[in-house]
C-alpha cells in the first residue's frame, strides 16, 4: 500500500511530530522515505543579503537533519531534499516525481495558531495533490510516538468518494492489528434545514438512520471479505451541530479513543476543485488525532 512516503517538514513542532509518527508507519510498511523542506519563495524575495538567504537555507537543512537523526534512531535511512519555491506546489510536484503513495504534513506548521490550517500550506497540499495525505496534529503526545493505531476509524456517507478510504484503512489495520470502526454521521442540520432540524418527522429520521446503516454495513462487509482477521464495529450517529457531520466524527473519536481517522474526499475537479469547507477539511481542523485523506480519482 505504501512503498514511497514523502514527509514535508519546516522546522515546526507539528512537522517534527508528523515525521516521528510516519517513521513508525514507514517501518510497518517497509517503505522508503523522502524528507522535503521548502525554502519559501516569498521569504527569499524579502532577503536583502546573501547571508540572509544562506540563513533560510540553513534553517531548511537543519529541519532535514533533525528528521534524519530521528530516522537513524529507528534504524531507518531517509533521503533529504531541500527545494525553493511555493511550499504546497513544490511538495505536490516532488511527491509526483517520487511516485509517492503518501504525503505527510503537520496540521499547522509555522503559519501560527491563528491560521490553523485554513489557507495554509497543509490546506493547499490537500487541494493540489491526488496523493493520499496524512495530516498530524500537534496536540498528540510526543512521548508516545511509537504508539500503535489500536483503533482506526473509517467514515462513510455511502458515496464513491468515501469508498476510496476502505483499502487504506484496511491495510493500516492489518499492519497494526487495529480494531476498525466504521461510522456514518446523520447531519440533522443538513437534512432538515438550519431552523427546523429539531422538527424532523420520526419516519424521516428512521430512513436516514437506515440509509446510514446500509452505508456502514457495506463498508464492513468489504473489509471483512478482504481481511477476515480484523474486528469491525459499525455505528450510525446523529448530530445537530452547526459544524455538521465533522462534529459527529469528533465526538465519536473522543468517546471511542480513536487513534487514526481515514476518510475519502472528492477529486480536484469536483465541487469546483475545493476541499475547503468539506467534511474532511473540517475534521482535520477539529480532531486531535492523525487524519488520512484519500481522494477519489476523477
Amino acid at each position: 500500500m505504501y512503498d514511497r512516503i514523502v514527509i514535508a517538514v519546516d522546522g515546526s513542532d507539528e512537522a517534527r511530530l508528523a515525521a516521528r509518527r510516519v517513521l513508525h508507519l514507514a517501518q510497518a510498511f517497509d517503505a522508503t522515505v523522502s524528507v522535503l523542506s521548502v525554502v519559501e519563495q516569498k521569504a527569499l524575495q524579502l532577503t536583502e543579503t546573501s547571508a540572509e538567504k544562506t540563513q533560510l537555507h540553513e534553517r531548511g537543512e537543519a529541519a532535514l537533519t533533525e528528521i534524519e537523526e530521528l530516522a537513524s534512531e529507528l534504524g531507518l535511512s531517509v533521503t533529504p531534499k531541500l527545494l525553493e519555491g511555493k511550499p504546497a506546489v513544490r511538495i505536490s510536484e516532488y511527491a509526483d516525481e517520487q511516485n509517492a503513495d503518501l504525503i505527510v504534513v503537520g496540521r499547522q506548521g509555522l503559519t501560527g495558531v491563528s491560521r490553523r490550517l485554513l489557507g495554509g500550506v497543509t490546506e493547499q497540499v490537500l487541494h493540489r495533490s491526488d496523493v493520499p495525505v496524512l495530516v498530524v496534529s500537534g496536540e498528540d503526545n510526543e512521548g508516545e510516538m511509537d504508539a500503535e493505531y489500536s483503533r482506526a476509524l473509517i467514515t462513510t456517507d455511502g458515496s464513491e468518494n468515501a469508498e476510496v478510504a476502505i483499502p487504506h484503512g484496511t491495510a493500516i489495520a492489518q499492519r497494526y492489528g487495529s480494531d476498525v470502526h466504521v461510522l456514518n454521521v446523520v447531519d440533522l442540520q443538513a437534512a432538515g434545514g438550519v431552523f427546523n432540524a429539531g422538527g424532523l418527522e420520526k419516519e424521516f429520521l428512521e430512513r436516514l438512520d437506515a440509509r446510514g446503516q446500509d452505508a456502514v454495513d457495506s463498508v464492513a462487509n468489504e473489509i471483512e471479505e478482504s481481511a477476515l482477521d480484523l474486528t469491525v464495529k459499525t455505528a450510525v450517529e446523529r448530530t445537530k451541530s452547526f459544524e455538521g457531520a465533522a462534529a459527529g466524527v469528533r465526538e465519536y473519536v473522543e468517546e471511542n479513543e480513536i487513534d487514526l481517522v481515514i476518510m475519502g474526499s472528492h477529486g480536484r475537479s469536483n465541487l469546483k476543485r475545493q476541499l475547503l469547507g468539506s467534511v474532511a477539511s473540517t475534521v482535520i481542523r477539529i480532531v486531535d488525532v492523525p487524519v488520512l485523506v484519500v481522494k477519489r480519482s476523477d
